[in-house]
């Protein structure tokens, strides 16, 4: 199990097969932005795989950066589960200071505002995992050259727009899907148009999927959205704060949860619309009038 406590790194620098098997510890599951470790609390009595602290300001007139490092802490004292925490794109010290925290996860994250437009940070540099936004199968491998173990979908700066998500979801599936049917030639030249290394698109085309995870970001408003998301070939979910704000946002969470367990079963899905569930102990089970399903 993953962990943020100090004790958990006896390495100088985790190798990138160490950090791309513990974002894969995370497929199949939901990830809940919270703001407080109360909402953290919730988020893992609900049964989520794992926690961003994220900060609460939604002012987007106003440069962001990093969550206070004392409110990192506090939700890492609250929860036993992964927490994650982003920094701006490029900024190697906001990274620096996340490492030092012992955080499970690093996010160079495009919802907070860049420190460089160029460059984004060397993330093999680092012994904790990173995870990335990509729209396309281009920007995917070159976050993964720079050391990303974990892809997400983009989501702007104050957009939760589920169609951009699906959208993201469908072209690096097409993508992906077109590397594999070219010939060692045609492979050449798509190194030269993406412009990300050989040995990358080489290994999309013959295994036909990504090298790291791809998790679907934001834009999951119920159990329907999160089974379609996983059905395009999400095989995690972020979930926005936000949801904090649902009149009973313990129930909304639960929900999700058990639509990513369930998430080509329609049946059970419909039972989850309805409220017909029972996983706040975590055992995911679906109840209907007579019997557990």
């Amino acid at each position: 199990m993953l962990t943020g406590k100090e004790g958990s790194f006896d390495l100088q620098k985790s190798s990138f097969e160490v950090k791309v098997g513990l974002a894969g510890m995370l497929k199949g599951g939901v990830i809940v932005d919270v703001t407080t470790a109360e909402e953290a609390r919730m988020a893992e009595e609900a049964g989520a795989i794992s926690v961003l602290a994220v900060s609460p300001s939604k002012d987007f007139s106003y440069p962001e950066r990093m969550i206070n490092p004392e409110a990192i802490q506090r939700i890492q004292e609250a929860v036993s589960i992964p927490v994650m925490v982003e920094c701006c794109i490029g900024h190697t010290v906001e990274a620096q200071i996340l490492e030092a925290l012992f955080v499970d996860f690093i996010g160079e994250s495009e919802k907070l505002t860049s420190v460089d437009e160029t460059h984004h940070i060397d993330k093999h540099a680092f012994r904790i995992p990173f995870f990335s936004s990509a729209r396309n199968l281009a920007e995917c491998l070159k976050r993964v050259a720079e050391g990303a173990s974990l892809i997400r979908t983009y989501t702007p700066k104050g957009q939760l727009n589920l169609a951009q998500i699906v959208g993201q979801l469908r072209a690096i599936r097409r993508e992906i899907k077109w590397l594999a049917s070219l010939d060692s030639q045609d492979l050449l030249g798509e190194v030269e148009r993406m412009g990300v290394p050989y040995r990358l698109i080489k290994q999309v085309s013959q295994t036909g999927e990504l090298p790291v995870p791809l998790f679907a970001s934001y834009g999951v408003l119920n159990a329907a959205d999160a089974a379609l998301v996983l059905r395009l070939g999400a095989q995690s979910l972020f979930i926005d704060s936000e949801i904090f704000k649902n009149s009973n946002p313990l129930k909304a969470l639960c929900s999700i949860v058990s639509a990513v367990n369930h998430a080509n079963n329609p049946e059970i899905l419909a039972k989850i619309a309805m409220g017909k569930f029972c996983d706040i102990d975590k055992t995911l089970r679906l109840l209907s009038r007579d019997q557990s399903i």
